[in-house]
């Protein structure tokens, strides 16, 4: 019996007699080249819906047609986001090279979903101060580097104290999407802040240190690396959860930085109570981040910069939604 990740394991039929423990050997391989515990639980979870889909046969008997079939399904069927219909395929590549290591002919008749052109939602600068008015504390700093740095919200939750440069007003952004490492602004009115949470920190790591934990996690192989970082405080979370929990993958009772669904939940509901009827998420304030900066004159190749994007093109979809109308046309009626 093989456990899938999830609550309750699965029965993995294979051609022997006992089941291999397919999921544990891509746990492992997945541990071994250091992904993270996110992606560990988006992958075990689409292997886990393929083998369900194939009526719970071990991948090992499926070929590139089963792969193919599958992904169409997504796509036709549950009419899934051509990210989400990426991301199984992803899952489904690492399974068959990584851990089955068998090489899948390239998959040439799969419906792929239909991406749609969507533009972003942003803020005007009267409403993102709005929102950030009706946050406190924690949340309140956390938001507000979003808005102030361009920050995506697991890059924010994600960083140290060291990656915090107050004397240069900069910020380091370490393995961003794509596993890049960047810098961007650090707002000076948010200095006295983040000495504050700083100081928070300090506080509760030295708590922890004194009944016996206090060694955070850390990325790849640097815990073996530098076996006494885990326990320094330039290491620690900034924005570190309340409680000390488990850690999946070793066992270890330590402190991880806070869930995501804090400032999500926090982010929306301040813009309710601002009265914006627009869908406001996090990532609301990175668009308007990049969108104000275009709007103030900056250079998009240093907005790209800043948001670590690979593509310029990317970044040029906020020269969609500035504030002057489509391309810049001043509609008749106003003038």
């Amino acid at each position: 019996m093989a456990y899938d990740g999830g609550e309750t394991p699965i029965t993995v039929q294979g051609a022997g007699g006992s089941p291999p423990r397919l999921f544990d050997e891509v746990r492992a391989r997945i541990r071994l080249k250091h992904y993270s515990l996110r992606t560990e639980k988006v992958y075990l979870y689409w292997i886990r819906r393929f083998i369900h889909d194939n009526g719970r046969k071990h991948p090992r008997t499926l070929d590139g047609a089963a792969v193919e079939a599958f992904l169409t399904r997504l796509a036709t069927r549950d009419h899934v986001a051509p990210s989400t219909q990426n991301q199984a395929l992803s899952a489904l590549l690492f399974l068959y090279r990584e851990v089955l290591h068998i090489k899948l002919p390239w998959m040439e008749n799969v419906i792929r979903a239909k991406r749609a052109r969507r533009l972003p939602v942003v803020l005007a600068r009267g409403e993102a101060t709005l929102v950030l008015r009706r946050l406190a504390g924690r949340e309140w700093l956390m938001a507000s580097l979003l808005y102030g740095s361009g920050l995506r919200l697991m890059e924010c939750l994600r960083l140290r104290i060291k990656d915090v440069d107050l004397a240069r007003n900069e910020i380091t952004v370490r393995e961003g999407k794509g596993a890049k490492d960047r810098k961007t602004v650090l707002p000076a009115s948010l200095r006295d802040a983040l000495l504050r949470q700083m100081d928070n920190v300090r506080v509760l790591h030295e708590a922890d240190l004194a009944a016996g934990f206090g060694a955070v996690s850390l990325p790849s192989a640097l815990a073996r690396k530098y076996p006494n970082a885990p326990s320094l405080l330039g290491w620690q979370y900034l924005f570190p959860a309340a409680r000390r929990s488990i850690d999946p993958r070793d066992g270890t009772e330590r402190r991880h930085h806070i869930d995501e669904k804090v400032l999500q939940r926090a982010v929306s509901a301040a813009a309710r109570a601002a009265g914006i009827a627009k869908p406001v998420t996090p990532h609301t304030l990175r668009h308007s981040f990049a969108t104000h900066l275009l709007e103030a004159g900056a250079d998009i190749r240093t907005i790209q910069e800043l948001l670590g994007h690979k593509d310029l093109t990317t970044t040029q979809i906020y020269t969609h939604v500035l504030n002057r109308g489509p391309g810049g046309v001043v509609s008749p009626l106003d003038r």
